[in-house]
């Protein structure tokens, strides 16, 4: 069996809603590529880190897709397809918010300045990079969409890993540059799960 994104009546939403969520992405990325090269950035690669774990993620998950024993029962197949979109559709509203909420300061590559004012509000309020989240979620609701247990544990395990060192770039950039109220911040948040990590 075909995975639903490539069926009919499937289809049309999921390449829809991948193009709505996925696009603006795109744009931070290729934005953000050049200053990240810079001799003086501070982003350590994690761009580069970002989208070629991202890249070899989705081509490894989409074709573990089409394989019948790694695939949930075809009972539950609608029903894992409809949460795969909504957690696409979830995670990049959060994203915007994010984008939203930080203004000027949310960029594609790691960079921060000592005046640079810490949000803590909206989903800031919550968890210290709620922007990452919702990629983590972004892409594992792309491995649900698909169908497959495989595709959705090699795009959660992916996104968990690029984004980790992305964190690890931040924090120590926003320290050395920030300072105390950013430590002031993390003391006071998890990561990515409120009240977990």
């Amino acid at each position: 069996m075909r995975p639903l994104p490539f069926v009919w009546p499937y289809w049309p939403l999921f390449w829809a809603v991948c193009i709505w969520a996925f696009s603006p992405e795109f744009r931070l990325v290729r934005k953000a590529q050049k200053p990240a090269t810079h001799s003086d950035s501070p982003d350590a690669g994690s761009v580069r880190v970002i989208v070629l774990g991202g890249a070899i993620a989705m081509g490894i998950a989409f074709p573990l897709a089409w394989v019948p024993s790694l695939r949930v029962p075809s009972a539950l197949d609608p029903a894992v397809f409809v949460i795969g979109v909504a957690a696409i559709v979830a995670g990049s509203v959060l994203r915007r918010h994010c984008w939203r909420l930080l203004g000027a300061s949310f960029t594609g590559d790691v960079r921060a300045h000592p005046d640079q004012p810490i949000v803590t509000t909206g989903a800031y309020a919550l968890v210290r990079h709620p922007s990452y989240s919702a990629g983590i979620l972004m892409n594992t609701g792309m491995g649900l969409a698909l169908g497959s247990w495989a595709s959705t544990a090699v795009l959660a395990l992916a996104s968990c890993a690029v984004y980790s060192y992305r964190i690890g770039v931040e924090e120590r950039t926003l320290l050395a540059v920030v300072g105390e109220p950013y430590r002031k911040f993390m003391r006071t948040r998890r990561r990515l799960i409120p009240f977990i990590y």
